[in-house]
């Protein structure tokens, strides 16, 4: 997810904190609006930060 992050920071000029409050969003967004997806969000997430500890 921190690669994310820093593409954000760098392309769309967001904060950390912004960027990472962009993406909680945008992954909100996308499982209310197609909830068979929520479980593969999550597992993204999910994986991401683990890969970050």
């Amino acid at each position: 997810m921190n690669e994310l992050i820093e593409k954000l920071v760098k392309e769309a000029g967001l904060t950390e904190q912004q960027a990472q409050q962009a993406i909680t969003t945008i992954a909100g967004f996308v499982k209310d609006k197609f909830p068979m997806l929520g479980g593969a969000v999550d597992q993204i997430f999910a994986a991401g930060n683990k890969n970050e500890e």
